[in-house]
């Protein structure tokens, strides 16, 4: 069990150097930038990034491309493969409170959250696909006699993988694992206010014998290395995790270069639905504070609208406004701290300001709605609940990505479901009742990826995340994300 005591003495610890990895060594960026990096808790300094530019980024792809041509990887037995892949995992367990500090001081997540969503989603997420590349086979066709049809499955090439900053360690490895597992070589950028946990990752996977161009990781800017990556020609593939217009941005650079495949993770605006029959409501209550409120709102799946049938309405806001007012908001290293920091000063005015122009429109504070702890330098707001919120209104539309929850009453299941489908987006979706009956039609007509019932958060590797409408394509986590990795090729043999 980790101690307080565990998590005080990385509290200081020397993040990275300001250097990418590419090719196996240790690089400054080609004009020589850095950009300083500060902490969310409190303000303060947390070392530096190197500011990467387009030639750092054609530098990491010919390293990739060098070293997917020359089969070191590529072409490497698959039971060898299976054996680093599974020294990765272990070298994450083993530095799994290191790697959850480093990233908590990074972007303010609590860590009683981050010890589980970062080295220990990471570390199963590699276990699971170390165990793929032997058991991942091709198929002989049905073909008539004297012809023989081989359908062989083969790596992709060189990935592009594009990080977000919530959870960078964790969904970093949905797409670092898999791509790796199915023999490819893979370029790596992560989040500008969020890189050091993922750089911290990459010297773990060279430890534990991935060999030199494998992996490479470039820091620095979207608007630069992003760019440059979703233009460049010499990738195959690039995924990403992200906001809409980031991902609308990747469509068109490759549209304008290669034709690369993109798939993209978008967010959403959840709907989290409880039903009158939802048996035990304290229970509900307190769960759905936690599917918004946990990591204060930074959650893709965050269940950020929260739609509850009439009849409960009243008693269920009464819970769920005390369960809200009794989280502990404040620093992300302490174990009893519930909710941490918003991730950037950036992010925490873009919250704000959506919390404003939620009272614009109307909707009635129940709770939260301003910034604390101002005094420690850090950026924290308060876990915010609106009620009566308009359907169609800014709040229960747009992804705020902060501990901002939009609730809106139904009076029958036919208008749950007309609710929970009237955004553009389709990631995640919760329900909440003792019908089964009832759930499996929930389940059946809300347009989402992902449906919880009767809890929110907590699918593992074993399920895919897939988004549907604007929320995104292809799938992250299980097998099925193999599917963007790898490609078909057919051959058709004649034997007479």
């Amino acid at each position: 069990m980790v101690e307080q005591s565990d998590i005080d003495a990385l509290r200081s610890a020397v993040p990275p150097e300001p250097k990418h990895l590419i090719g196996g060594r240790y690089l400054p960026a080609s004009d020589g930038k850095e950009r300083e990096n500060t902490s969310p808790i409190d303000g303060g300094a947390l070392g530096a990034l190197a500011q990467g530019t387009a030639l750092d980024v054609d530098a990491a792809v010919a390293a990739a491309r060098r070293a997917f041509d020359d089969g070191r990887w590529s072409r490497l037995a698959p039971a060898a493969r299976k054996r680093i892949l599974h020294r990765c995992a272990d070298l994450i367990e083993a530095h799994s409170l290191e790697l959850a500090v480093l990233g908590v001081r990074d972007n303010g997540t609590e860590i009683s959250m981050a010890l589980r969503a970062e080295p220990g989603s990471a570390a199963a997420t590699f276990r699971y696909y170390a165990e793929t590349p032997d058991k991942v086979n091709g198929e002989i066709a049905p073909t008539p006699e004297g012809t023989l049809g081989l359908i062989h499955r083969e790596p992709v090439g060189v990935v592009g993988a594009i990080i977000p900053w919530n959870f960078p360690l964790m969904i970093g490895s949905w797409k670092i694992a898999p791509a790796l597992a199915a023999g490819n070589s893979v370029v790596v950028k992560p989040p500008e206010v969020a890189s050091l946990s993922l750089m911290r990752l990459a010297e773990l996977c060279h430890e534990a014998g991935l060999p030199d161009g494998v992996l490479n990781i470039v820091t620095g800017e979207g608007s630069v290395v992003g760019e440059a990556m979703g233009l460049h020609g010499d990738i195959d593939v690039v995924v990403f995790t992200g906001s809409g217009g980031t991902g609308r941005r990747l469509l068109d650079y490759a549209a304008r270069s290669n034709l690369k495949r993109v798939y993209l993770e978008l967010g959403g605006k959840s709907p989290n639905i409880v039903f009158d029959d939802a048996g035990d409501l304290a229970k509900s209550a307190k769960v759905s504070a936690g599917a918004i409120f946990r990591n204060s709102g930074q959650v893709c799946v965050a269940g950020s609208r929260l739609l509850v049938q009439r009849t409960v309405y009243e008693p269920f806001l009464d819970a769920l406004k005390a369960e809200t007012e009794a989280m502990v908001v404040g620093n992300p290293l302490d174990l009893r701290t519930q909710a941490g920091a918003i991730a950037s000063r950036a992010q925490c005015q873009s919250v704000l300001a959506k919390i404003d122009r939620a009272r614009s429109e109307g909707a009635r504070l129940l709770t939260g709605g301003e910034q604390i702890l101002q005094e420690t330098g850090g950026t924290y707001i308060a876990p915010t609940i609106f009620a009566e919120v308009d359907p169609q209104s800014d709040l229960a539309q747009d992804e705020v990505f902060g501990p901002v929850l939009a609730v809106t009453p139904f009076e029958d299941e036919a208008e749950a479901v007309a609710l929970a489908n009237s955004t553009v987006f389709g990631l995640a979706a919760g329900v909440w009742t003792d019908n089964l009956a009832r759930a499996h039609r929930m389940i059946g007509a809300i347009r989402s990826g992902l449906i919880h019932v009767n809890t929110y958060g907590g699918p593992d590797v074993t399920v895919p995340l897939t988004g549907h409408g604007q929320s995104g394509n292809g799938s992250d986590k299980s097998m099925h994300a193999l599917e963007k990795y790898t490609k078909l090729k057919a051959a058709w043999i004649a034997l007479d």
